[in-house]
């Protein structure tokens, strides 16, 4: 299928989940979408349309939290990335890994650095941080206060 043909039929076909639709350049379009719509348009651009999943980043807005899933349209040479944003006061959506594996320690990643739940996720336990890491404590927060006064976390400065 070509580039517009793609783009226009994500936003017929799920024009009641998107939020916000920017078409930024000829690789890359942003779909903004309602957080529970996630697995199905997720499912569709993965298994119908034959993207590929690149990875997905989290973002502390400040006012919420944001993630970004990235998919690649190798074949039209096409990244469509799927914003979420989710209000602080219930960090959880659904987990992809029960659509495509490539999504079990990205969302691991997510989970331990910002605090967001991925629901359904088979094994959300630590994957980057210590064993003694502070519960509830969440690095990539922009509230993140540092917890340990022996620690050095200058960042090689």
């Amino acid at each position: 299928m070509e580039r517009e043909k793609v783009l226009a039929d994500i936003q017929e076909r799920f024009k009641a989940d998107i939020v916000d639709f920017f078409d930024k350049s000829p690789a890359r379009a942003y779909v903004e979408i309602k957080p529970s719509s996630l697995v199905k348009i997720s499912s569709y651009i993965f298994k119908d349309l034959g993207a590929r999943f690149g990875i997905a980043s989290g973002l502390d807005a400040r006012t919420q939290m944001e993630i970004l899933y990235h998919f690649i349209c190798e074949d039209i040479n096409l990244v469509i990335s799927l914003r979420v944003k989710l209000d602080k006061s219930k960090l959880e959506i659904d987990s992809l890994v029960p659509i495509f594996k490539a999504a079990d320690w990205i969302e691991r990643e997510i989970y331990e650095m910002l605090g967001i739940n991925f629901k359904g996720h088979p094994d959300l336990r630590k994957f980057l941080l210590p064993e003694d890491w502070p519960k509830g404590v969440y690095p990539l927060r922009a509230d993140y206060k540092e917890w340990d006064d022996k620690a050095i976390r200058d960042r090689g400065a």
